[in-house]
């Protein structure tokens, strides 16, 4: 086994790693949304700015470089820029340009993660920080279902700010799940830790239960079947599938009734809605195929593309397809080229003898969140896709190379912290 040492990294960089595991309990905790007092603070936003920060600090009084993780980090600054630089043909260009600066703040977020999770327990330590966080926005969802407050259609738990939504909520919440069961399964890992961590895994399918979300739930399954697969252990297979069979048993039949109305869509509202706002979307790219109508002018663009009987403006419902309209397909092929080259980094890193186990349930967990993008288009507003594709890019510098892979067979990976080895893309970690 490795040990990469944390010694002599400094105090900064300390602060700064501090910085980010309050960012990572923020995204789930949201203080500020149901305790007033704190609401000013946007805790989220000065954590996450306060690890830049120190990180930055850090590195210049050692005179070292910020990495910017290679192909796979310049391919998201080059979709950044373009969603910054499409205020100049957008629709509306104040939007484009806000949606930009968020961009670019979930940006700097993905490579704070990348340059300070460099050993592995500090990248177990930040996913254990999403998992356990995650029981406050799964309790609030709960509370709120057996409450019978603020459903949404009358039926649908929501929770505060950005899990207000329930299909948001529910694809945030399926993130965690293989989190927590790498975790659960972890046996290493001392037993409150992975008691909590079933304890957050129970309450998060739960809770993504009651959210009546087809696309949360479906994935949901994904995630789990895929975590199951690359774990390739009989007794995972058997623990988790006698939970899924429960679960299928004891799920309401509310959610079965809502996920069988796919077969009859034109007579459902909400999946009407998708089939309208993917309309929009595949007329506005036959318009403008290259660049799109700017960075978040969806809504806008609604009016001139959208067929008559679709008078209401919707959401893409699809980021591959929003992006697609938005950015065109410049756009589009900057982000399956990260979204590609994250994937096959934590796919890479899954055989490594110390953060394989982690690599498995990021790319799990990535996998259930694109599959939920299909019917939801949240990325461009929302952290946990670049946190969770942060964590997955810090799994992939971490492992060693597989004899035959394409990072080689002798050299570490970029950003491996092996002592004396000189890492790739020329930034030091």
């Amino acid at each position: 086994m490795r040990r990469r040492s944390e010694g002599g990294e400094g105090a900064v960089e300390a602060l700064a790693f501090g910085a980010l595991v309050a960012f990572c309990a923020a995204v789930y905790l949201v203080p500020g949304e149901w305790l007033a007092a704190l609401a000013p603070l946007r805790l989220a936003l000065v954590t996450s700015t306060a690890a830049l920060v120190l990180l930055l600090l850090s590195r210049l009084g050692r005179r070292k470089s910020l990495s910017l993780d290679g192909w796979r980090g310049g391919t998201l600054i080059l979709l950044t820029s373009l969603v910054l630089v499409s205020s100049a043909w957008s629709l509306v260009p104040q939007s484009s340009r806000v949606l930009g600066l968020e961009c670019l703040k979930y940006t700097g977020i993905y490579l704070t993660i990348v340059n300070l999770a460099r050993t592995p327990r500090r990248l177990a330590v930040l996913c254990g920080t999403l998992v356990l966080a995650s029981l406050v926005t799964s309790t609030g969802v709960l509370r709120w279902y057996l409450e019978g407050q603020d459903l949404v259609e009358g039926y649908r738990a929501r929770w505060v700010g950005q899990y207000a939504d329930p299909n948001r909520m529910a694809m945030t919440l399926g993130l965690v799940v293989p989190l927590a069961l790498g975790f659960v399964f972890r046996k290493a890992k001392p037993w409150p830790v992975r008691a909590l961590s079933l304890v957050a895994l129970a309450l998060a399918v739960s809770a993504i239960m009651v959210s009546f979300s087809r696309g949360g739930f479906t994935g949901l399954l994904l995630a789990v079947v895929f975590w199951v697969v690359r774990e390739r252990r009989f007794d995972r297979l058997v623990v988790v599938g006698t939970a899924a069979l429960g679960l299928v048993v004891l799920a309401p039949a509310t959610l079965w009734s809502r996920a069988g109305s796919v077969s009859s869509f034109r007579g459902d509202a909400s999946a009407m809605s998708r089939v309208h706002a993917w309309t929009v979307a595949s007329r506005i790219s036959a318009d403008r195929p290259l660049l799109g109508v700017g960075a978040g002018t969806f809504r806008v663009a609604w009016p001139l593309y959208a067929p008559p009987e679709a008078r209401r403006a919707y959401e893409a419902h699809n980021v591959f397809l929003e992006i697609l309209a938005e950015l065109g397909w410049i756009g589009l092929f900057l982000f399956l080229a990260f979204v590609g080259q994250g994937m096959g980094g934590a796919f890479r890193a899954s055989k490594d003898p110390e953060v394989g186990w982690l690599a498995r349930a990021l790319s799990a967990s990535a996998a259930g969140y694109l599959v939920c993008s299909l019917s939801a288009g949240f990325i461009g507003g929302s952290a946990h896709f670049y946190t969770l594709f942060g964590l997955a890019a810090a799994a992939h510098r971490l492992a060693r190379p597989v004899a035959g892979s394409p990072d080689g067979g002798g050299s570490p990976p970029p950003g491996a912290c092996t002592p004396g080895a000189r890492p790739l893309y020329g930034h030091p970690t």
